[in-house]
């Protein structure tokens, strides 16, 4: 038996190991004896996104191992060569660190994850009846005074990213000498949290906060509607989500690499996902392999071509 028939044959018991149906395998598997390692990033969507490659991956005979690290130590990592890829990067929550390792070719951009995304200051819908002109932004201007807290006085709180995903509301905030502090949140949970709160007790609330995301199908809140050029000269522009890997994985699991090269995930894939592990407490790698079984007519064109 050549090395290439015995690949396919792992691949192909492997999938069947899983309850997926076998790809057919053309593409060089490589080294399947060694686990391609993936970032998990610190939201959810991310998990879910990463999760569903993985079980893929396994599918096609591959072992997968998760390792937890933030926006930059993954970085550092996939550079390298520590883990091998990182998907559902946001390019405006990356400072220049990524872009710099990017353009010096230590990590390789692979291409758009296929999310359609926005992001901006979300608020409780029931502000608009003490703070009148919302959402217009003049309006959201001359309602600090509302979110002023003990820690902030006399200045509004504005509830930002964690620290680790940059600085772009405080920056907006120093720029354009708004009355307003930024106090960074602990978590994407932490945001949630605070949401809900102040919708349960009709108290005032502005934070930063992105879509795709499970919760704004759930909650009454709105966007404030910042003017063009503010959102461009603070990257709030819709966003590009997107893959990077580490150059090495084209040659140590080629088949591997092509499929993540072909892999995307939609909006409406994510999101109910990510409502049953954060609103429903699902386990992440149950539902998002059940997704997998369910649902082979979605993930299998991009493996097969990955294999042309």
């Amino acid at each position: 038996m050549t090395i290439q028939q015995s690949l396919r044959r792992t691949a192909a018991a492997a999938a069947v190991a899983l309850g997926f149906a076998a790809p057919a395998v053309a593409a060089d598997l490589g080294a399947t004896d060694e686990p391609i390692k993936m970032a998990l990033l610190e939201w959810t969507g991310q998990h879910v996104t990463s999760h569903i490659a993985g079980h893929v991956l396994e599918s096609m005979g591959y072992k997968v191992e998760f390792v937890t690290a933030s926006n930059f130590g993954s970085a550092t990592a996939v550079a390298d060569g520590g883990i091998a890829a990182t998907l559902e990067l946001w390019d405006n929550n990356l400072g220049d660190f990524y872009p710099k390792l990017i353009s010096e070719g230590k990590i390789e951009d692979i291409g758009d994850v296929g999310l359609t995304a926005r992001e901006g200051w979300l608020y409780p819908a029931h502000m608009e009846t003490v703070c009148p002109g919302l959402p217009a932004w003049d309006a959201f201007k001359d309602c600090a005074q509302l979110l002023a807290t003990a820690e902030t006085y006399p200045k509004g709180r504005l509830l930002a990213y964690p620290a680790d995903w940059g600085t772009r509301s405080a920056d907006l905030i120093a720029g354009e000498g708004l009355n307003y502090t930024a106090i960074p949140s602990g978590s994407e949970g932490a945001l949630v949290a605070e949401m809900s709160s102040a919708l349960e007790a009709k108290t005032p609330l502005v934070m930063m906060f992105w879509a795709p995301h499970w919760s704004l199908a759930t909650i009454d809140a709105k966007w404030v509607d910042m003017p063009k050029d503010i959102v461009d000269k603070y990257s709030l522009q819709p966003p590009r989500t997107f893959k990077t890997v580490w150059p090495g994985m084209k040659d140590k699991w080629p088949a591997a690499y092509a499929f993540l090269e072909q892999f995307e995930i939609t909006n409406a894939i994510q999101e109910p996902i990510m409502g049953a592990v954060d609103n429903d407490g699902a386990d992440i790698i149950a539902v998002t392999k059940k997704w997998v079984e369910e649902n082979e007519s979605v993930w299998k064109p991009m493996v097969d071509k990955a294999m042309m």
